[in-house]
């Protein structure tokens, strides 16, 4: 398979219940670059960048989560691979 990129938009109760810290560790687990933060609307954004098949893990588990959360909503937009990033980090 080949590189894969989106930028996502959670909503629903992923705040203050580690969303971002759980994404990084998910994101790396997947071999995954890219970034996650809050927004000040209560929503978390990311962008990830990797291989089609991780990618596709990655916004599965985004559709849940860790426990605490409860995501109502997965905004997925799919962008061509930059290459930009070495690692996954939280930002903000």
């Amino acid at each position: 398979m080949g590189q894969g990129r989106v930028h996502l938009f959670v909503s629903g109760l992923v705040q203050g219940v580690y969303f971002r810290a759980y994404a990084r560790e998910v994101a790396r687990q997947h071999g995954l670059c890219g970034w996650v933060r809050n927004c000040s609307d209560g929503r978390v954004e990311a962008v990830v960048e990797g291989e089609e098949g991780a990618v596709r893990s990655f916004i599965a588990w985004c559709h849940q989560g860790p426990a605490s959360a409860r995501v109502t909503d997965v905004q997925v937009t799919r962008e061509p691979c930059g290459g930009e990033f070495h690692a996954f980090t939280i930002r903000g």
